[in-house]
């Protein structure tokens, strides 16, 4: 019998068009990103003509691209020409010989539109290479064999399935086609009757209208629909969808800032966020294909749509309500119109009984339950932390399996959704920005989701960049003499390969890096421009090592430091750490627009600084918070230092913290300073935007936003000229700068523990440990590696060893 084509491989026709003026500028003004289409496929035939033709196949994975570029406008011919259909085929080995041959006559009473493939030419090699990538169902546990078991039922049944003899007779049996997954699903090995078709208008956002039709020839297919089959054995590989309703809003403004908010909660690579339209909730087929609804309008909900949002969690759907008028059953809203839009303190409960307080925006409203008989029950997730403990988050059963959760307060919200509020709306907002996320990830877990990172981001090479081109030329010299013939340089922590540019092939691991000194370097995120401009220093950060996603920066320069010429040191930026390294062991998490780096500072033994090395952590907490205050305009920006090496907003929130570690060389200290700070990553805490935007709207200026690479940049030349003030001039000459940041002056503590001596912080010594006054003892130091400083408390207690 003939070989089917392997399953993890789609055989397909597309037929394009000439290309019209208003497909042409439909192309250029589009802003995504252009898949071109012999990138997803490997050619084997092609038909000329208007339509013309193609045949090709490609991996189930690069057919799903290719599909949702088709529907996006993003598809481009080889030829020029603008493909209109695309159609999925089922080849036999006969078929394939039979296109060798280039033979394909077909029968006139077969074609409804009485016309036929005049031939079949065998399609020259495209100059761009195909890759072929392998699809295999990702299943655990003992699903494996039923899903082997279902696997080999359906291939024994497509083997007994007669195949059309053309493609005329196939494009016209339209009973015979079903709308394609469009997300990779492993399901969805059983493509031979496939199809995209006329989706021209259609978007991603649109996925969930396309209804799940099914070829009416495969026998025991049930309710017409394999992909429906296939679930039933739980094939995991499609990512669920997650669906949101927010009534009438035609410009999606407060869709996109809802979904913004759950893509930073959920694993992204595990769902996917669609708006459901008002005319979609009665029309498309969604109550099966959605994982989650979420709710999030304050208008009415119409009768029908209500009913639908009921059968829906009949068939076990789970429903998200923020701020909804939607409720069922028992629970009821009533008004508290007093408090819309105010903040209130709230007591949330987590699934392990533990207690959660924060400030949050309400509603206005709260949740009540009639007294009845025979009704679902109603768990309380979250009160006001008032008299009545009002009723303002609960978590509602429906039917078997369906559930819902239902809140009157704005989880969706940041501060910066407010047009107007006071500083200390701002404050208690931000204060509780992390346990807003905190919270909702927990309801979100409660309804199944998972909000864990399936994966960490794929390291990147680094590139080696300079402040200017004289440094470069100086650094590849001494750089030539240090590699090995490999190219090599090896340190205890790392190796680091140094090429002229990076191919793809190339290995990247923690312990192997390729460092490419040549050109090719571009980011999204970091501009070498910027960075060389403001950059003024007489040594320091002229070298740099750039990297997108690193383990850490503090590895990167370990290999390079001891040798370097005395006229440069280096620097190493990276735009994410997998694995960011914090004080006493902790974690700094680095999302992108934080400003992530470690500086190389060499500092002699004799000197100053070199008798006091203690001090650099102060030194360089204080360059971060100058290096934004000292822009005009800027100083009253509220950020400060908080001893031993913390960057505070107030001194209510930590916005980036700083490491250092100390290596003697003979009579030079070897410094690399670690330091990270949040410029542009509001959640989930605080950055330095937030405070320059909170500062326009109670000045009414237009202060800038700042970038990574300018704030670096500023940093290491403010740096700079402290350490060679305090060369100088000691201690005191940088102190009054660091008094006028920190958040300590005229502070009460208690000493070693909650019920300690009481005693005020004075300053720091000559080593740069704190002072403390403790009546009747007279001043004392504490040092950093034996106390942490808890603000909240407002105390000095002894780490736990």
């Amino acid at each position: 019998s003939d070989k089917i084509l392997d399953a993890e491989h789609i055989a397909f026709v597309t037929e394009s068009v000439s290309a019209q003026a208003d497909d042409l500028q439909t192309i250029s003004s589009s802003s995504k990103k252009v898949v071109k289409w012999s990138d997803c496929c490997s050619p084997l035939a092609y038909k000329p003509g208007d339509p013309y033709k193609l045949i090709a196949e490609a991996s189930v994975d690069n057919f799903s691209n290719l599909g949702i570029a088709f529907m996006e406008d993003r598809l481009q011919m080889d030829n020029g020409m603008v493909p209109r259909k695309i159609v999925s085929v089922h080849l036999q080995e006969s078929a394939l010989k039979e296109l060798e041959r280039m033979v394909a006559p077909t029968e006139e009473k077969n074609s409804t539109n009485s016309a036929h493939m005049d031939e079949l030419t065998p399609a020259p090699p495209f100059e761009a290479a195909t890759k072929q990538v392998s699809v295999s169902a990702d299943s655990t546990g003992g699903v494996d064999q039923e899903v082997k078991e279902e696997k080999s039922r359906l291939e024994k049944r497509s083997e007994r399935h007669d195949e059309p003899n053309s493609l005329s007779e196939r494009e016209t049996n339209t009973g015979k086609h079903h709308h394609l997954h469009l997300s990779s699903c492993h399901e969805c090995f059983e493509l031979e009757n496939s199809t995209i078709e006329s989706v021209r208008y259609a978007s991603s956002e649109n996925i969930p209208e396309l209804p799940d039709d099914c070829s009416a020839s495969m026998e025991e297919v049930t309710d017409g629909c394999l992909a429906r089959e296939l679930r039933r054995i739980n094939l995991t590989g499609k990512p669920p969808n997650i669906l949101i309703y927010v009534g009438s809003d035609p410009m999606k403004i407060k869709f996109e800032k809802i979904k913004s908010v759950l893509k930073e909660c959920i694993d992204t690579d595990s769902y996917t966020i669609y708006q459901l339209a008002e005319e979609q909730v009665l029309k498309a087929p969604w109550l099966d294909n959605s994982l989650l609804l979420v709710i999030a309008t304050e208008e009415p909900i119409s009768k029908d749509n209500h009913k639908q949002f009921l059968t829906y969690l009949s068939k076990g759907g789970k429903i998200l309500g923020l701020s909804a008028s939607f409720t069922f059953g028992s629970i009821q809203i009533r008004s508290k119109s007093e408090r819309k839009k105010t903040i209130q303190e709230l007591v949330f409960y987590k699934a392990d009984n533990s207690e959660v307080k924060l400030n949050l925006l309400t509603s206005g409203s709260v949740f009540e339950q009639k007294v009845k008989e025979n009704l679902s029950p109603v768990k309380s997730l979250s009160h006001l932390n008032n008299a009545d403990k009002d009723m303002i988050v609960v978590h509602l059963p429906y039917g078997d399996h369906g559930e819902a959760i239902l809140c009157q307060v704005y989880l969706e919200m940041d501060i910066a959704s407010l047009t107007t509020q006071t500083q200390e709306e701002f404050n208690l907002l931000k204060v509780s920005n992390a346990k807003r996320y905190e919270v909702l990830k927990e309801i979100l877990t409660l309804l199944g989701l998972s909000c864990e990172l399936s994966e960490v981001p794929s390291l990147t090479p680094i590139y080696l960049l300079s402040a200017d081109e004289e440094n470069h030329i100086s650094f590849l010299k001494w750089l030539e003499k240090k590699v090995d013939v490999e190219g090599l340089i090896k340190s205890s922590k790392m190796t680091l390969k140094f090429v002229s540019s990076y191919k793809p092939e190339m290995e990247i691991t923690q312990s192997l890096i390729p460092v490419v000194t040549g050109g090719g370097f571009s980011s999204e995120h970091f501009s070498l421009q910027t960075y060389q401009h403001n950059l003024q220093t007489k040594k320091l950060g002229k070298i740099v090592l750039f990297a997108e996603v690193t383990s850490t920066t503090m590895n990167l320069l370990d290999g390079l430091m001891f040798n370097l010429p005395q006229e440069m040191d280096l620097i190493a930026i990276a735009v994410r750490q997998t694995q960011g390294k914090g004080r006493g062991g902790n974690v700094w998490l680095s999302p992108v627009g934080c400003a992530l780096s470690t500086l190389h500072v060499s500092i002699p033994l004799c000197s100053q600084l070199g008798q006091r090395i203690p001090f650099i952590q102060h030194l360089v907490s204080v360059a971060v918070v100058e290096s934004v205050r000292s822009i005009p305009g800027y100083q009253d920006i509220d950020l400060r230092v908080k001893w031993p090496n913390d960057i505070y907003y107030s001194d209510l929130m930590k916005l980036g913290g700083v490491l250092v570690n100390s290596t003697l060389m003979g009579d030079t200290f070897h410094i690399l300073i670690g330091y990270g700070f949040n410029v542009n990553n509001s959640n989930p805490t605080i950055c330095i935007n937030d405070l320059i935007m909170e500062y326009n709207k109670k000045n009414m200026t237009k202060l800038r936003s700042l970038t990574v690479d300018y704030l670096i940049a500023r940093s290491v030349t403010v740096l700079e000229r402290l350490i060679d003030i305090f060369q100088e001039k000691g201690p005191d000459g940088v102190l009054p700068l660091y008094y006028k940041y920190w958040i300590h002056a005229g502070r009460h503590v208690r000493l070693w523990s909650e019920e300690g001596p009481l005693a005020w912080i004075v300053g720091i010594d000559d080593c740069g440990f704190l002072q403390v006054h403790e009546e009747g003892k007279g001043v004392e130091s504490v040092h950093p590696d034996g106390n942490s400083f808890d603000m909240l408390k407002n105390l000095i207690i002894s780490k736990q060893q």
